[in-house]
């Protein structure tokens, strides 16, 4: 077995470079993992590749098919452990790149997955390949819903809120077409196209009856599969959730999109089930009017703080787009 070595900054850039490779496969990768990889030799990229619809091929074998098969000698950077099981449908990326002899493969993050965890990096050092597990971020974040489904049986959750300046969603009419600007709603069908699932509650269904399609010319084929929050039976073409603290009836689905309204917006923030915020807010001031998100129970001023921390801000036309991932180590 190889002693590995560590991974550079360059390796992290690389890395960075295969995870927006990998974010290409949302969602039509499930139920597996959306995998970016990229092989370099001599400062040259052989192939590039990134999970196929429906799982197969995985990406390293994309992108050695790119490289021509021959890979000899080279490094190769992949968001996720290769895989070390045997499947029907192909054989494990660990082996087929133990037998192609890259001189290195540096790995974004480890797979929780019982049937490769640490056994896709053992066998690439037994076959004499110094295998790098880098721990990367960028990594990671790609790979955020399969992660979490794998880690804790349920889907990575984004509650997306459009808000004025004074947190309204709509007028106290309800009139709220449009909030944002062009720019932010297209950007939210971005959104909606990768996802594997959106939910709204029941008052919004009944009220609005929303189509929740992607109407983003060439990707409408990318409408996720619409959920309703409901203790009552799910409308034609819906399924239905009873509780956000419990998502296991979303088996296939790593990514799932919270649109709102203000109540089902509440009870998956009490809940602690939303995992990310993606927050579009519009240089508007409304003024009397509903507010996005109901009471989600804080006790004190005190036990709102520290729950959220900023990794994306922009301005789309006139709005400006802000993100908050959840801190980690808080209670699941």
């Amino acid at each position: 077995m190889t002693q590995a070595s560590k991974a550079s900054a360059q390796d992290r850039r690389w890395l960075a470079a295969a995870a927006a490779l990998g974010v290409r496969a949302r969602p039509l990768s499930r139920p597996n993992p959306a995998v970016g990889a990229i092989i370099v030799r001599g400062g040259k990229v052989l192939g590039r590749g990134w999970t196929a619809a429906g799982g197969r091929p995985h990406a390293e074998a994309v992108a050695s098919a790119e490289a021509g098969g021959s890979i000899h000698g080279s490094t190769v950077y992949v968001t996720l452990e290769p895989c070390a099981h045997e499947s029907r449908r192909g054989p494990a990326c660990a082996s087929l790149l133990a037998e192609a002899r890259p001189a290195r493969v540096v790995i974004g993050c480890g797979d929780p997955d019982p049937r490769t965890n640490g056994r896709g990096i053992a066998l690439l050092r037994d076959a004499g390949i110094d295998a790098v597990l880098a721990d990367c971020e960028a990594s990671r974040n790609s790979l955020a819903g399969f992660l979490t489904r794998e880690r804790l049986g349920r889907p990575h959750v984004t509650l997306k809120l459009a808000l004025s300046l004074d947190g309204c969603i709509a007028m106290a009419s309800g009139e709220s077409q449009w909030i944002t600007g062009p720019q932010a709603r297209a950007h939210t069908h971005m959104l909606r196209a990768m996802s594997d699932a959106i939910l709204v509650g029941s008052g919004t269904v009944r009220a609005d009856k929303p189509r929740l399609d992607v109407r983003l010319p060439g990707l409408e084929r990318f409408s996720p599969a619409r959920w309703v929050l409901t203790h009552g039976a799910a409308p034609e073409g819906w399924q239905a959730v009873a509780d956000p603290g419990d998502l296991t009836a979303m088996t296939s689905a790593q990514y799932l999109l919270v649109e709102g309204g203000a109540r089902t917006a509440a009870a998956f923030l009490a809940a602690d089930r939303v995992d990310r915020l993606a927050i579009y807010r519009a240089p508007i001031v409304i003024g009397g009017g509903r507010a996005g998100i109901a009471d989600i129970g804080l006790g004190s001023l005190a036990e709102a703080h520290g729950r959220w921390r900023m990794s994306d801000s922009r301005m789309l036309g006139k709005d400006q787009f802000c993100v908050y991932e959840r801190t980690p180590c808080l209670p699941e």
